[in-house]
């Protein structure tokens, strides 16, 4: 029933009442001049009361159908079809129809075999006229990455192949990079490295495909990290973009102005439960890539990326997921490791994994890998953190070893705690020996101002991790880049151990470390889209560095080790096998 139907059914009701009083008013004969205002007034008052209830119900039902549509629409955007890309596409603001006819197009070649790559859009005609009439020059990038105080690496997918070369304007004078080919074979992008530039400078630049410069974000530079010593760096960080996440102006201006050495990304960014049919993973990434909020943060920002659950094949699956081969495994991170501008993917060789080790200013960062080599829970049997595989455990070992600090960003896609959802896909649920491998290794070493950052669990909150030596670790999950309320609840009920909650608020997280003060220093801060701090937390490298009580060890100093020290160094290694033959009494 309408609105106006409504008022008119308790209009109805009411009818004797309603008919007496307009009797009143038609015929003034009836009563004096002092009742007839009287009765005027009881009217008007009359109808009020009546409308009033119709009024609030027809309210009522307008907020009812507007949250039927948002909950409407938010199934819809989880949806994998053209419908629900072509609704992410347009989430923030309608597209030109071109841009429009362009990503359809795309998409269904994409979808129509799990096998198709960015190739076939190269050779598909309907897709390059589109691509002209829409103005597109390049499928995706530039995207930063592999920052160092010398350089960086400029990541682009082109339409088909092609010479990529990058120009950077240093002192004056433009100098160029590359070319560099991309193939079918690299699903068309190319990555150029940047070298010899001047350390925590910021450099314009541009791309060139062919010779013929590309379309890039006004906003795009280029800025180095900081030089080896104490500095000054921010590095932003955080998960669960969810592919809507990834459009969101507002939050991609708040984290540009902030200005950031770094962004870490570590799961749940850009595909969303594609499993082995390998178009849709690479439909998602064009996805990324069309929007402009992401081309900003890309084209300026340095990204560091690692997968979860939902990048990987689907929710909580790992490892080899039953009913698919090694060979669906293995085209998962091909696609993976074309999408994105790591400085390196695993192992690199045949056993391959997405983890990985640098170095941004004053802080070694290391990203681990908890989807691919995952086999089962630990046992007495296997006690060497399955959770990684034995494999990347003991690399992680060599590389927390051969830290040179003052601050260690130790990132996993899910969480470190077993706080939220009662340890759900967590090392506490998985691997909890593994966990106490690590810790133990940190404690034992007194391996200095490690932080570890997590995600998964939707909303954003800080843990203190308890240490039976009086010793805590501090986990920040920013598991917000999406905006989703729809997880646990942001704050956990009777856990002392948590110092912060939030859900349903776009939000990104953002370390500020301070490595010139005689206690180099880091302050965390969970910053909205507005820009707005939500929460802030100040630590130092003496708060965060385990206490040598049992041992009487110094704090673990890495100021000895060589600068240049790889990431298979011979002094990491020397270290980690000291460290075994410790542990073995």
């Amino acid at each position: 029933m309408s609105d106006a139907g409504q008022v008119a059914e308790l209009v109805r009701v009411r009818t004797p009442e309603v008919l007496r009083l307009l009797h009143l008013l038609i015929d003034p004969r009836q009563t004096s001049a002092k009742g007839i205002v009287m009765h005027r007034f009881i009217f008007l008052v009359l109808l009020v009361a009546l409308a009033a209830p119709a009024t609030a119900l027809a309210a009522q039902n307008t907020r009812g159908k507007k949250a039927a549509a948002k909950a409407d629409r938010s199934k819809q955007i989880n949806r994998g079809d053209l419908t629900g890309n072509m609704q992410l596409l347009n989430l923030w603001g309608e597209r030109p129809q071109a841009m429009q006819r362009l990503y359809e197009a795309a998409y269904k070649i994409l979808a129509a075999k799990p096998d198709t790559t960015f190739a076939d859009l190269a050779r598909d005609a309907t897709v390059q006229r589109l691509c002209a009439e829409a103005g597109v020059t390049h499928f995706g990038g530039p995207m930063l990455g592999a920052v160092r105080p010398d350089g960086a690496a400029v990541w682009l997918r082109t339409l088909r192949p092609a010479k990529v070369a990058v120009r950077v304007t240093v002192d004056g004078q433009e100098k160029t990079f590359g070319p560099v080919e991309s193939t079918g074979q690299s699903d068309l992008s190319a990555v150029v490295e940047i070298t010899g530039l001047k350390a925590d400078t910021r450099y314009p630049y541009r791309v060139l495909v062919d010779g013929q410069p590309v379309n890039t974000p006004a906003t795009g530079t280029l800025v180095t990290s900081p030089a080896a010593g104490p500095a000054k760096a921010r590095i932003a960080f955080g998960s669960c973009f969810h592919r809507w996440g990834l459009g969101h102006e507002q939050q991609a201006a708040a984290l540009c102005q902030r200005e950031p050495t770094a962004l870490m990304v570590y799961g749940d960014i850009a595909v969303q439960d594609r499993d082995n049919h390998l178009g849709l993973h690479r439909a998602d990434y064009l996805l990324r890539d069309f929007h402009p909020a992401w081309q900003r943060i890309a084209a300026s920002v340095p990204v560091y990326a690692t997968w979860d659950d939902h990048d990987y094949f689907n929710n909580d699956k790992w490892g080899l997921p039953k009913g698919y081969t090694e060979k669906d495994r293995q085209g998962v991170w091909e696609v993976f490791r074309y999408a994105w501008n790591n400085p390196s993917y695993g192992f690199n060789d045949e056993r391959r994994g997405v983890f990985l080790r640098t170095r941004v200013g004053p802080c070694d960062v290391i990203m681990v890998d908890h989807r691919y080599f995952r086999t089962a829970r630990a046992s007495d049997s296997d006690p060497s953190g399955n959770f990684l595989g034995p494999q990347q455990m003991q690399w992680l070992e060599r590389q927390l070893l051969d830290c040179q600090g003052p601050f260690v960003i130790l990132s996993c896609g899910t969480m470190w705690s077993d706080y939220v959802s009662n340890g759900k896909d967590s090392w506490g649920k998985y691997d909890p020996k593994g966990r106490e491998q690590i810790f133990r290794l940190i404690e034992k070493h007194r391996i200095p101002g490690v932080l570890l950052t997590s995600g998964d669990r939707h909303g954003a909150r800080v843990f203190r991790i308890p240490r039976p030596s009086g010793y805590n670790f501090y986990e920040f999950e920013p598991a917000s880049l999406g905006g989703r309320g729809d997880g646990p609840p942001a704050v956990i009920s009777k856990c002392e151990a948590q110092l912060f909650g939030t859900a349903g608020k776009y939000a990104f997280g953002e370390f500020s470390f301070d490595a010139t003060l005689p206690d180099p220093q880091v302050v965390f801060r969970l910053v909205q889209e507005t820009g707005e701090v939500l929460y802030e937390l100040k630590l130092t490298r003496s708060q965060l560095t385990p206490p040598g009580k049992e041992t009487g060890a110094e704090p673990c100093h890495r100021s000895e080790l060589p600068q240049s020290a790889s990431l298979t160094s011979g002094t990491a290694d020397a270290l980690w096998q000291r460290a075994q033959r410790s542990a073995r009494g």
